[in-house]
């Protein structure tokens, strides 16, 4: 059964790779020991940070295919779909809360309450399906770092401190049988070294991006063993099963860079959703992660390299782009690498469009911050640069990304929005097409029809400072004249969610409604009506005060996840209709 995890094949070797596989473990273990610092130098490591400012939002030509009276997850790519707290089959809704994973049946009137199942200890709870299998990614529940230890090896021997084994971030998956939600169960659990990355799911298979740090890095005796730099997996039946702990992956099956880039693994799990846990398919760079990107065909993750200005990350940066290869739904491999000047803000940097990778970044121009748009495509196993265009709002910081098709959307801000728009029609000559300045900013941009973005953010001074959160809707048909149509300000809301969490906006075509979960004072969710040339309030959800997270179409009615159960409003005026609770915590 654990075979598949535990004895997985190495990846074949590429046409000259800018990453190269290690032949064995003792050549890993040399070179990881040879190049790391240390051990006892460095202090503790802390762990690696999962990527989490998403920056934009699809349009609706890009939604996946569902039924017309059923929204789903607001996802980058068609068909390729993302965790979230929230996912449903069209009947029922599926619902991380309380730490639990709850069903609600939202096809009946009313809607109720199936039933509920625990999910292991931790956080962080995010959730895919397919076809009566639910996949949870976790954050394993944080555990205190062991505190040295008294040690008296014989008698009169003097006390002596000894570290305890280092004990790593851990992220849990979790294999749950949907098919009757009434009865929900959790068939197996894996318990994996490292914090989740990302995730994607395509058709039937899932990938899994964890970023783990070694435990050679702390630990003296462990820097002579492959287990001191190679993950671990615990794999168990349902919660409380039986255990068999192995490593992640053969040593074989890990690239490092020409150049030493860290210690860090970064381990791509291949997960068959049809058949479940274990992975059928492990690979692994020796390196760190931070932004994952995934199109029908590809999954890049990208990772930041080098800050020397603690104040300014941006400056001096590069970001190494590294692509795999998922055409083959079985397996993941390793295809290329590059890098890109500066720093990536988000997913949304990235966009994969006929075989050309375009990429958004910030970084050192030399006498000024600035910001590129740069296109890359695979040459004999390396991400080659094809064209670039600079100087993208001097001295700002990106805030917001989108691409569509040909045409790059780039939002910086310092005191004004410049939203810039970016020819990519040829990938070897970007240019910027046009300009258009504003005051404040928009975080998070979503096409709403042909011609037509809806830019959420933040309004601001003429000196830059900020005020409350707002929205605006911009006609972009031509892209030399980008002009904005109406502005809308979002009442005492501190902010938006979806200026953070793409995941959290709401976008209904039929009715050409946006659904807004907001932050401050009065915490719910906004309706936004878009005309033509004005945004109107339609309604808001509250709830006592809770505040709202996601927002679902079901039929004619919408569904707002609050922190303990789930709000059943009007599609159309978005007044309450009636409260499902969640069944009761752990």
């Amino acid at each position: 059964m654990l075979a598949g995890l535990f004895a997985l094949a190495a990846t074949p070797a590429q046409a000259a790779p800018r990453l190269r596989a290690f032949d064995s473990c003792a050549g890993l273990v040399r070179y990881a020991a040879a190049h790391a610092p240390p051990a006892g130098r460095i202090g503790v490591i802390p762990p690696p940070s999962a990527s989490g400012t998403p920056d934009g939002a699809p349009s609706a030509e890009t939604q996946p295919s569902a039924a017309p009276d059923v929204s789903q997850t607001n996802v980058q790519e068609a068909g390729i779909d993302e965790p979230d707290i929230v996912k449903t089959d069209g009947r029922t809704l599926f619902v991380i809360g309380r730490g639990r994973l709850q069903a609600i049946d939202a096809a009946a009137a009313p809607a109720r309450l199936l039933g509920s199942v625990a999910l292991p200890a931790g956080g962080d709870h995010q959730l895919l399906l397919h076809e009566g299998r639910a996949l949870v990614i976790s954050r394993a529940q944080d555990q205190p770092f062991p505190l040295p230890r008294p040690v008296r090896p014989g008698p009169g021997a003097p006390v002596t401190d000894v570290l305890p084994p280092y004990q790593p971030p851990q992220t849990v998956l979790t294999e749950v049988d949907v098919r009757d939600p009434a009865a929900m169960r959790v068939v197996r659990t894996m318990t994996v070294d490292g914090l989740s990355v990302g995730a994607r799911l395509h058709g039937a298979t899932a990938r899994v991006v964890v970023s783990s740090s070694p435990r050679g890095y702390v630990d003296p005796v462990a820097r002579a063993r492959a287990a001191g730099w190679m993950p671990r997996a615990t794999l168990r039946r349902g919660t409380a099963g039986a255990a068999r702990t192995r490593r992640l992956l053969p040593c074989r099956a890990v690239r490092r860079p020409r150049a030493f880039a860290g210690a860090g693994m970064l381990s791509v799990l291949t997960i068959d959703l049809e058949r479940g846990l274990p992975a059928v398919d492990a690979d692994a760079l020796m390196t760190d992660g931070d932004t994952v990107y995934a199109s029908a065909g590809s999954l890049y993750v990208a990772t930041r390299r080098y800050a020397p200005s603690p104040a300014d990350a941006t400056v001096g940066a590069t970001t190494s782009i590294h692509r795999f290869d998922t055409s083959d739904p079985r397996s993941t491999t390793y295809a290329a690498s590059g890098s890109v000047p500066g720093a990536l803000l988000g997913q949304f940097s990235l966009s994969e469009d006929g075989g050309v990778l375009r990429a958004a970044s910030t970084g050192d121009g030399g006498d000024a911050q600035q910001s590129f748009v740069t296109t890359l495509a695979q040459r004999d196993g390396r991400l080659t640069q094809l064209g670039q265009v600079g100087g993208i709002g001097r001295g700002e910081r990106i805030h917001a990304v989108r691409f569509i098709g040909p045409v790059g959307y780039v939002v910086t801000f310092r005191q004004t929005d410049p939203l810039f728009t970016i020819d990519l029609s040829d990938p070897a000559a970007p240019r910027v097409a046009g300009e258009l300045e504003l005051l404040g900013y928009s975080a998070y941009l979503h096409p709403v029809g042909d011609g037509r973005l809806l830019g959420v953010g933040r309004d601001a001074t003429a000196g830059g400072r900020l005020k409350g959160a707002q929205a605006s809707l911009f006609d972009v048909s031509d892209p030399a004249q980008p002009r904005r149509l109406a502005q809308h300000a979002l009442g005492s809301a501190d902010s938006a969610q979806a200026e953070y969490d793409h995941h959290a906006f709401l976008w209904w075509p039929a009715t050409r409604l946006a659904v807004l979960p907001l932050t401050g004072e009065d915490p719910g969710a906004l309706g936004l009506r878009l005309g033509d040339g004005e945004i109107a309030e339609v309604g808001r959800i509250a709830h006592a005060g809770s505040p709202v997270d996601r927002v679902t179409v079901v039929g004619d009615r919408l569904f707002a996840l609050c922190g303990d159960g789930v709000v059943v409003a009007s599609l159309d005026s978005l007044a309450e209709r009636g409260f499902v609770a969640f069944g009761a915590a752990r």
